[in-house]
């Protein structure tokens, strides 16, 4: 049964000129503040915290894989909180902010193949860690700068083309209610909430994009992991399985963080869409979890650490040859 105003809506939905309004906290104006101030801090100390890490990562010249992965792992999160956060604090301090069709396409483009990448990058340091404890005499011949940097562009392209197809078949849709997004960015189940399209063929490409850019990576993580436990029980001392396990916490803990997460907004029915309790796991998803992030990296990864004690030492070094080469010049005046 079509919806009413349907045909009049669809031709305004493809409009050029049409504008989406993301609400964001509409509805909690006497909390916008409060938010607008956490997220704020938040957010700069995560792009702080994360061009930190890559610049260290970048400068360093002899970089093991797992490193190399973790640059592009921060990265992407860099460019995640770009292209989520600054809406949404507009948001927050307007109590709403509109954008174009074009600019949620954009949006809902860029997320979904950023998001796709982390997952594919998991994925990828899965395999990192397998050849590690399972393959110690090979791991330099299995995981080559070339392979790395392969598997790096793989996890983009990949993730890019998915995100495009997925974005294409949901702004392709009718919309036939208003263009009021209850929600601080352009999230697929937030689009596809106004979408006057009956049945679950509208869901049939998000449910395409979640067996690709969740399922296929979760499973590869799952076989890396279940080779590595099973190279674990064969392991007779008790420090040696500690040892080989520690090396893979910090990237199973960003791994349940970001399918924990994304499993729960992405993989269900349309109909069970809440978009008051979606927006509080979305804030968790692109504002909390990046800033565990940085602390997973920090407090569990030995080469973040020995890296960015390595930068402050260069950074200090130089400083200190500064003030030595100005103490000469003025000395030299006189």
């Amino acid at each position: 049964m079509p919806c009413e105003g349907c045909a009049e809506r669809d031709n305004a939905s493809t409009g050029a000129t049409m504008e989406f309004l993301l609400l964001g906290f509409s509805e909690l104006p006497h909390l916008r503040v409060l938010l607008f101030l956490t997220f704020l801090i938040v957010h700069l100390v995560t792009l702080a915290g994360n061009t930190m890490i890559f610049m260290a990562v970048v400068m360093e010249p002899s970089r093991p894989p797992m490193l190399f992965f973790l640059g592009q792992l921060s990265a992407v999160e860099l460019c995640y909180t770009l292209v989520i956060v600054p809406k949404a604090l507009l948001s927050l301090a307007a109590g709403g902010s509109p954008i174009s069709v074009l600019g949620c396409a954009a949006q809902m483009h860029l997320f979904v193949a950023l998001g796709g990448a982390e997952c594919f990058l998991l994925a990828a340091m899965a395999y990192d860690r397998y050849a590690a404890v399972c393959q110690p005499l090979r791991y330099a011949a299995l995981m080559g700068e070339r392979l790395c940097l392969r598997l790096a562009l793989a996890c983009a392209l990949g993730a890019f083309a998915v995100a495009l197809g997925l974005t294409a078949a949901v702004f392709r849709l009718p919309f036939c209610r208003s263009g009021r997004i209850d929600h601080f960015f352009c999230d697929v189940p937030a689009v596809l909430h106004l979408a006057c399209a009956q049945g679950y063929a509208a869901e049939l490409p998000l449910l395409a994009a979640c067996v690709l850019l969740l399922l296929l990576p979760f499973l590869l993580i799952l076989a890396s992991y279940l080779c590595i436990a099973v190279a674990l029980l064969g392991v007779a001392s008790p420090a040696g399985r500690g040892k080989a396990f520690s090396t893979c916490i910090s990237h199973l803990a960003i791994t349940f963080l970001h399918y924990g997460c994304a499993t729960f907004i992405y993989v269900r029915p349309k109909s069970s869409y809440s978009p008051a309790r979606d927006k509080v796991v979305s804030l968790v998803y692109t504002n909390v979890t990046p800033f565990m992030y940085l602390l997973i990296y920090s407090l569990r990864s030995k080469e973040i650490r020995g890296i960015l004690r390595k930068m402050l030492r260069r950074k200090k070094i130089g400083e200190l040859g500064y003030y030595q080469s100005c103490d000469v010049c003025v000395c030299g005046k006189f």
